[in-house]
């Protein structure tokens, strides 16, 4: 059966995708893949905006829960999505959030000075790769519910059906298992996030239960990055305590926070980096700039005291060793991600801003920590040394050429001690005996000896005939 192509392409083949439709479509494009990772991206959405509460001051706990139904829920003690209507669409505010793509309260910073939500589709996508999502809203002394099945269809409109005295939002959703290759929560991954989370959260619980299996676990950290590092480094010998730096920047009003440790005996670089508590596993301009200033910081530091001998070192082998997170509170007006799933940081400010910050911080540190400064150096110097004496093994590895051998001319040659061969003289003398002789009444520095077996011919007075039967007759 072969295949029939069509061969006009008029405006009735322009097809334009209507509310959530265009999510379901091509899902890819903003969770980033159907397998194991986009399903708990679903989740990552949801907590994201009750994390972005706890950044604005608004709640200490946020509490997730895998039911035995295969959904999972997340409840936070915010401010509650608004319910009033809204005046572009007039619908409720919390129903456009959870039907319209690019529809929330992050593009105002009058509302949130800092988020991790900055396209305003995670809601919606959420509810649109869903079997079912059912949400309530504390608010106002009110219980407000709705909910939406198969991919956003809304089937019970706003309403109260209660009343109570807290305020927040609990969402809880159950994924679609025709998009998903998997529909299976998995603990390990959930408390990984939810740790991470509170490490960036100094003073926020984050709770996490299992109804299967009745686990139940929470993290709650005081220290923040301090403990984080702490957490990481658990079982390496550390060169010095942690080390952390917090500050804001006045002009572009970006907070910035960094934890650092080296550790002995340790070849690797590990940097974890986030910016407005999610993770930025790709990197980007904020990891660039911490590289940078630290790399900065250091050669400066060496050079000033003369401690690498006019050799700079490399960032590789400042890096080696290295624990660190960096961690951005970045105001919405200068918030860049590349892509949907924030991978990665594209805020251009943010190379400069982390790299004078790392670098001054830096840098007074070492001044008044100079043990420690000269012990970093040192560890510096021997991982410069390491790559450099790597990098020839390799070279000489894959050149065809053969090492190149000292050339010994006779066993019985005693060398001069000068490699100025303008003034070195050779002297030829006639058996071990003579030059024995030689030997000590020689000028060491510039004259060497070597003895033959029997009398050299005068090779200028003997002809190419006589010289060739002597040998014969010598030999």
């Amino acid at each position: 059966m072969s295949d029939i192509k069509k061969t006009t392409y008029t405006a009735d083949d322009i097809h334009v995708m209507k509310g959530l439709e265009g999510v379901r479509k091509r899902p890819a494009m903003y969770i980033g893949s159907t397998n194991s990772a986009g399903l708990h991206h679903l989740v990552w959405e949801v907590v994201d905006n009750a994390v972005d509460e706890a950044l604005s001051g608004y709640g200490k706990k946020i509490i997730v829960t895998m039911h035995k139904d295969g959904s999972i829920s997340v409840l936070d003690e915010g401010r509650g999505i608004p319910v009033g209507i809204n005046k572009e669409t007039g619908r409720p505010a919390v129903e456009v959030v959870f039907t319209e793509l690019h529809a929330g309260g992050k593009f105002n910073n009058a509302v949130y000075k800092s988020a991790a939500g900055l396209h305003g589709v995670g809601a919606s996508v959420t509810n649109a790769l869903s079997e079912w999502i059912d949400i309530n809203v504390y608010q106002n002394g009110n219980i407000y519910h709705l909910k939406f099945e198969n991919g956003g269809q809304l089937v019970t409109p706003l309403e109260i059906v209660g009343t109570c005295k807290k305020h927040g939002t609990y969402v809880r959703f159950k994924p679609d298992a025709s998009i998903f290759s998997t529909v299976e929560f998995k603990w390990d991954i959930i408390s990984s996030h939810l740790q991470e989370s509170a490490f960036l959260m100094k003073g926020v619980e984050f709770v996490l239960s299992d109804e299967k299996t009745g686990q139940s676990q929470s993290f709650l950290y005081e220290n923040g990055l301090v403990e984080y590092i702490h957490n990481v480094n658990s079982n390496k010998n550390p060169l010095s305590d942690v080390i952390s730096f917090s500050d804001t920047d006045s002009e572009t009003q970006i907070d910035i926070e960094i934890a650092l440790q080296y550790c002995n005996e340790d070849y690797n670089e590990t940097i974890f980096s986030y910016v407005n508590n999610v993770r930025t596993r790709d990197g980007g301009t904020h990891e660039t700039g911490f590289r940078a200033g630290i790399t900065k910081a250091v050669n400066d530091f060496a050079e000033t005291y003369k401690l690498t001998k006019g050799k700079k070192l490399e960032g590789s082998d400042i890096r080696e060793g290295l624990t660190a997170v960096v961690s951005l509170k970045i105001p919405e007006t200068l918030l860049e991600f590349e892509g949907q799933t924030k991978g990665k940081l594209g805020t251009p400010q943010a190379v400069s801003v982390v790299s004078n910050f790392i670098f001054n911080k830096f840098t007074y540190y070492l001044l008044e920590n100079k043990e420690f400064a000269i012990n970093l150096i040192n560890k510096c110097v021997a991982s410069q040394t390491a790559r450099l004496a790597a990098r020839k093994a390799k070279e000489e590895a894959r050149s065809n050429k053969k090492p190149k051998q000292e050339v010994i001319l006779s066993d019985k040659l005693t060398p001069a001690q000068s490699k100025d061969y303008a003034k070195n003289e050779l002297f030829i003398v006639e058996g071990d005996s003579a030059g024995g002789t030689a030997k000590k009444g020689r000028d060491r520095l510039h004259q060497a000896i070597l003895p033959l077996r029997g009398k050299p011919l005068n090779t200028d007075s003997i002809s190419y005939h006589w010289c060739g039967l002597w040998t014969k007759l010598r030999y």
